[in-house]
């Protein structure tokens, strides 16, 4: 099966391990980059044309606006050409106020997920899964949602072994 991992990530300040830190590549970047060392798989970052602030409480207040108002924001490029050649699609991001960050909605509306499998995995600093996958099953209808994984971002540098568990259980 050909695998896609798509992708929101944060760096700069986030909350981590009790406290805010500021970090040079994010938590769920971490995690993509671990599928697609695993699986072989090829990997997109959704980035927005609009960047999101350095400053923890600034992009919070931000991402809360975004979810309150369900905007779309402007991303900076997407992947050419749809994702038929895609058997399994991993759709990660940090869970930012119960789910992903809208921008990972701006992407996901963008294209045709019939048929295809969908791993939802995310980061977060307590609030687990949030809403994120019943999200996508809302959304992506016509896709098979499999299980989510939720990772502690401040334990993302130890789960490679999760990963591959995660992995195995719902691929085989």
């Amino acid at each position: 099966m050909k695998a896609l991992v798509v992708y929101f990530s944060h760096t700069g300040q986030n909350w981590f391990g009790g406290g805010i830190v500021n970090l040079v590549k994010g938590n769920t970047e971490v995690v993509a980059e671990y599928i697609r060392d695993i699986v072989s798989a090829d990997i997109f970052k959704i980035e927005t044309k609009n960047e999101y602030p350095n400053d923890y409480n600034e992009c919070t207040d931000i991402a809360k606006q975004e979810k309150d108002k369900d905007v779309r924001p402007t991303l900076k490029k997407l992947p050419a050409g749809d994702l038929s050649e895609y058997d399994v699609i991993f759709v990660g991001g940090p869970v930012w106020w119960g789910t992903y960050p809208m921008a990972v909605f701006t992407f996901l509306e963008r294209y045709d997920f019939t048929g295809k499998i969908i791993m939802p995995f995310v980061t977060h600093e307590g609030s687990n899964l949030g809403e994120s996958v019943e999200d996508l099953k809302n959304m992506l209808t016509d896709a098979t949602i499999k299980d989510g994984l939720a990772l502690y971002g401040s334990n993302v540098a130890d789960a490679r072994g999760t990963v591959e568990k995660w992995i195995k259980e719902n691929l085989g």
